[in-house]
């Protein structure tokens, strides 16, 4: 009876019936032969991939738990000596640094860069600041221009590089930063984008691992988010950056002494960057492939985590969006381009070649991406519908759950963020999963490069800082200025798993359903403002 009370809203109109009736026949005539086995198919490859996640999370986890109770320092496994003056060699016992900063149109921050490289504690005669300024705005170029020159007037060796046209972008930028006179008498090159600031310990505590240590490439440095405390936006990517620095690129320091160079806050030697072949502008993660390449030519990497570098995370979602896109297409098409490169390679070992090709690439920037939005917003939705095909619940809930436990340990202040973050989480895979699938084919936006709004944090108050965001995230009072398509197409196909869940199926999945369609609607109307700047 009670079945019969709620399909009687149906049997209201006898057309409806009919259609709804035919409807119904055509559903069950293609269902048995047709949709149930695409969809076990569909429900057993997730569970590979979720699977191949679970078990690359976990021996992530255990490989840091092993770091974390042996004390296991970067500077235990390489020979680490603080630099100390030469009486007969004088500074010239210190190596020569070029500092690189990349800027284009970054008035909001560029004073704070510039002013934290010429404050690194190095001798005088053995350094050079590098700013090489891609800006379009003519007003801005003067005033990143007339900082450098102020530097300068204070006896900094600080050089301000213009170039003709952005080919290449960021790595275009770097590439012809090398080819001035000046730089053939540097050994090393730090990098940092415009909105960070190291402190003026950085390079005391990083270009020893060079000295003392001939093998070593690149010494990369933690990002310490100096906005994190924003809105709820910032705290989510803190949760997920601190994750990527404190397991992923320690894990990969330690056991290979390969990671993804983060293209700033880190150091290389010019010789290495020069023998991998230099800067290519090929994928939108020119950082990536530059470290690829030289990890082919047998150089190792050391993550120095505790030395911390100031940052500034995006604060507006328009920005977040564009980045995620660069941060997921860009490493998808690297796969693509390098992998028979990497698979035939002769001076790397077989299991680092295996571990590039399927832990560092497959499983972490290609499966976590497509899993999480195939599988919970899809594959699982989709057998409410279609109660012949099951989850279990190891796959369901044991593996997501263990999995986002592991993925939290980074950010123990956020723990009660946990559930807010899955959510924010799978809605950021339909777009990280997109993008994937673009750089995986190559088309479309495969090259798109949009540089992230930075607002400026460390130097300025609260409230003009809320101006700021204010400024930055105008509510636009168009309709379709804010409005996502795909998230609200998501949020309506979860929605209507849910109703449909609550009324007549049995998986009891509508709760989340529920609350998950709803997170897509927040986001496809453009009212993230709630939460976030947008």
């Amino acid at each position: 009876m009670e079945n019969d009370s709620k399909t009687m809203v149906f049997q209201d109109s006898p057309q409806a019936a009919g259609i709804l009736g035919q409807v119904g026949m055509l559903w069950e005539l293609g269902k048995a032969p047709l949709i149930v086995p695409v969809l076990k198919l569909m429900v057993n490859v997730c569970l590979a991939m979720s699977v191949m996640l679970f078990i690359e999370r976990l021996y992530m986890g255990i490989v840091k738990l092993f770091i974390k109770l042996f004390r296991q320092k970067p500077e235990k496994k390489f020979k680490w000596e603080a630099m100390k003056e030469d009486l007969e060699l004088g500074n010239s016992a210190y190596p020569m640094v070029l500092v690189q900063i990349p800027m284009y149109n970054e008035k909001e921050v560029y004073q704070l860069s510039i002013g934290a490289a010429c404050g690194l504690s190095w001798p005088s005669d053995r350094i050079i600041i590098q700013v090489l300024d891609d800006s379009t705005d003519p007003a801005i170029k003067d005033m990143v221009e007339l900082e450098c020159r102020r530097w300068a007037s204070k006896g900094i060796n600080i050089k301000y590089e213009i170039r003709e046209n952005r080919t290449g972008y960021k790595a275009g930028a770097l590439r012809e930063g090398l080819k001035h006179s000046y730089v053939k008498q540097c050994d090393l090159v730090a990098i940092f984008d415009a909105d960070f600031q190291p402190e003026s310990d950085f390079l005391c505590r990083t270009v020893p691992f060079f000295v003392h240590n001939p093998e070593i490439a690149l010494v990369q440095a933690r990002w310490k988010f100096v906005n994190a405390d924003e809105c709820l936006m910032t705290r989510m990517q803190e949760m997920s950056l601190n994750y990527h620095f404190i397991v992923e690129q320690e894990v990969g320091s330690h056991t290979y002494a390969f990671f993804g160079f983060n293209g700033t806050a880190g150091v290389w030697r010019i010789s290495a960057l020069n023998e991998a072949g230099g800067w290519k502008d090929r994928t939108t993660v020119e950082d990536m492939d530059l470290a690829v390449r030289a990890t082919l030519k047998g150089w190792k990497f050391v993550y120095a985590g505790d030395v911390q570098v100031k940052s500034e995370l995006p604060s507006t979602f328009k920005a977040f969006r564009y980045q995620q896109h660069r941060w997921s297409c860009g490493p998808a098409n690297l796969f693509r381009k390098m992998a028979f490169e990497i698979a035939t390679n002769k001076k790397v070992t077989l299991w680092k070649k295996l571990y590039v090709l399927y832990s560092f690439f497959f499983v972490r920037k290609i499966v976590g991406h497509i899993v999480t939005f195939s599988f919970y917003c899809v594959v699982l939705p989709l057998t409410v519908l279609i109660p012949e095909v099951e989850v279990p619940i190891w796959g369901a809930i044991y593996i997501p759950s263990v999995i986002t436990i592991l993925n939290s340990v980074g950010t123990p202040r956020s723990l009660h963020l946990v559930i807010i973050w899955i959510l924010f989480e799978n809605v950021m895979s339909l777009h990280r999963t997109k993008a994937t699938i673009i750089g995986l084919l190559e088309v479309g936006r495969v090259n798109e490069w949009v540089v992230t709004e930075k607002l400026g944090d460390s130097v300025k108050s609260k409230n003009s800082r809320a101006k700021q965001v204010k400024k930055f995230s105008q509510f636009n009072p168009k309709f379709w200025g804010r409005f996502h398509g795909l998230e609200m197409i998501v949020g309506m196909f979860l929605f209507s798993c849910g109703w449909y869940d609550f009324y007549f199926g049995k998986n009891n999945y509508f709760i989340y359903l529920f609350v998950q369609s709803m997170a897509f609607f927040i986001v496809g109307l453009g009212y993230v403002g709630t939460f976030i700047p947008n």
